[in-house]
């Protein structure tokens, strides 16, 4: 048996490529880290090295050699993700379940029972959580060298994800030089790009600063007495982290002042007590498609909306569509039959799609908020339950941050099934705020593309609504143009863009 030592994910899917062209098996193969470590048994063979190592025993032409290699873009999603995991095992997993998808079962992934399928989900659930605490914990305190500012962060994460996430911060804290420190690797941004170390230990990395008691205010303002659980604020801190966490020097006095601060906020109504992730986060199987993420929203009710609006109202289109519009939230006609963009805004869209040579089939279409918010009055007199009574007109209400806040998780999700989208089209300003940043402007910003946490390639423009409520028709007329203008780049750039293979 043969030992490829390999770098990353990027080495170990060109590497797998070639190894799957070459018919070599999974039993005759296996993957270790380049971490300086002698195997015991086998041929070691550095990455460099594997093309005359891997062809000497194939039979394979050089017309097999240059044939593309396609596989479910939901395996190649997974396998990027997987690739951070500390276990070794990962990359060796990986190529026999892709063998088994080539040579095999084309729809593995779909099996949810099999080992390998679900040794694979629960790595990158591990991923993705440890990603997310790394957002959530990394504190950076303040240091002058040079009478120039820096900031030095320490982290402890459970696996190799400070590549994953590294770009997240340097989009985050661009106009900052900062360097994060890890035990694996370090990462440093000089306000320009982004250059990765060796790992240090935590003696290496900078103690207090004034920083710390801004933080410490800002989390007791942000503190939610309402929602306290000891056990579980200990499953989503950990308390490995708490050293490097200012925030927790307060927790004690903040709990003591939890009964106070709760009836506060029943009084005020400062926020909800649940959001959709809660919904989603309850069940205990893996989720498989969008469908079945439509299906577990038509029942949601983490905030006040569903007691008014009629339904649900999810997004629609190809799970393999490559552009992804999202707008703010479904109107009357919408609410009532239950699709998207389907209303007077609807038909603008469609017109748009018409002229910039767009098939609305072939792209996927949703909202930030699912749930219509109105009111059934000029002067606001309350929602009523589903349609408007008999001589009242149902009236747009635009949602709150509050409720965007509590709703945006459905789309969180959307977006980690539409794994073939390399383009996103915020349609308005609720969307673009949302996606984009919160102080993004469409009068200023819109049609062009800029990066965002969901995609590269991410463009604001006009929503059909806004279209339709300007009076003055020449004005009508020119936010059109720019709304199709804005469709065709999308388009253009959309089609450009090269498809993921192996």
């Amino acid at each position: 048996m043969r030992t490829i030592v390999i770098d990353n994910f990027a080495e170990w899917r060109a590497l797998a490529r070639k190894l799957i062209l070459d018919a070599v098996r999974p039993d005759e193969i296996q993957f270790a880290d380049n971490n300086g470590q002698q195997t015991l048994f086998g041929q070691t063979i550095n990455a460099n090295d594997l093309d005359g190592a891997s062809k000497s025993d194939s039979n394979t032409t050089t017309a097999d050699q240059a044939k593309p290699l396609r596989v479910p873009r939901e395996f190649l999603s997974l396998a990027e993700t997987v690739g951070y995991h500390r276990s070794e095992s990962r990359w060796n997993i990986l190529y026999r379940t892709l063998w088994r998808i080539v040579n095999q079962t084309p729809q593995l992934l779909k099996i949810t029972t099999d080992d390998d399928v679900l040794r694979l989900a629960k790595m990158e659930k591990e991923v993705r959580r440890d990603a997310h605490k790394m957002k959530a914990f990394v504190r950076f305190r303040k240091i002058i060298r040079d009478d120039e500012e820096y900031f030095i962060a320490w982290h402890r994460p459970d696996h190799n994800i400070v590549r994953k996430v590294a770009p997240f911060f340097s989009r985050r804290f661009k106009a900052m030089n900062w360097t994060i420190l890890t035990p694996n690797e370090s990462v440093v941004w000089d306000q320009q790009k982004l250059v990765y170390g060796d790992g240090v230990p935590r003696s290496e990395a900078p103690t207090g600063d004034e920083l710390e008691d801004l933080w410490k205010t800002y989390y007791a303002h942000i503190f939610n007495p309402a929602r306290i659980k000891i056990k579980m604020m200990k499953s989503e801190m950990p308390v490995r982290h708490w050293a490097t966490l200012p925030e927790t020097e307060i927790i004690a006095d903040l709990l003591a002042d939890a009964p106070r601060r709760v009836e506060k906020m029943i009084r005020e109504h400062e926020g909800f007590a649940q959001t959709a992730l809660n919904v989603i986060e309850n069940r205990t199987e893996l989720l498989q498609s969008l469908e079945e993420l439509k299906q577990i929203a038509a029942n949601c009710t983490a905030c006040d909306l569903h007691t008014h609006a009629t339904q649900t109202v999810f997004g629609e289109g190809p799970v393999d569509a490559k552009i992804v519009f999202v707008g703010e939230q479904p109107g009357d006609r919408e609410d009532i039959e239950g699709h998207p963009f389907i209303g007077p805004a609807g038909q603008i869209l469609n017109e748009a799609f018409a002229a910039a040579g767009i098939k609305r089939e072939s792209v996927y279409v949703t909202n930030i908020v699912k749930h219509f918010k109105f009111t059934t009055s000029e002067t606001g007199e309350p929602s009523t339950s589903g349609p408007a009574p008999r001589g009242k007109r149902r009236l747009y209400q635009r949602p709150n941050a509050r409720e965007i806040r509590c709703c945006r998780p459905w789309f969180d999700a959307e977006w980690s099934f539409l794994t073939n989208a390399n383009l996103l089209v915020c349609l308005g300003a609720t969307a673009a705020k949302a996606i984009i940043s919160p102080n993004f402007r469409i009068t200023t910003s819109r049609g062009t593309i800029v990066e965002s946490d969901y995609c590269p390639q991410t463009i604001a423009t006009w929503h059909p609504s806004a279209i339709l409520r300007t009076p003055d028709s020449t004005q009508r007329q020119t936010k059109m143009n720019q709304l199709i203008s804005d469709l065709s780049l999308a388009k253009a750039k959309s089609d450009t863009s090269t498809s993921r293979l192996v």
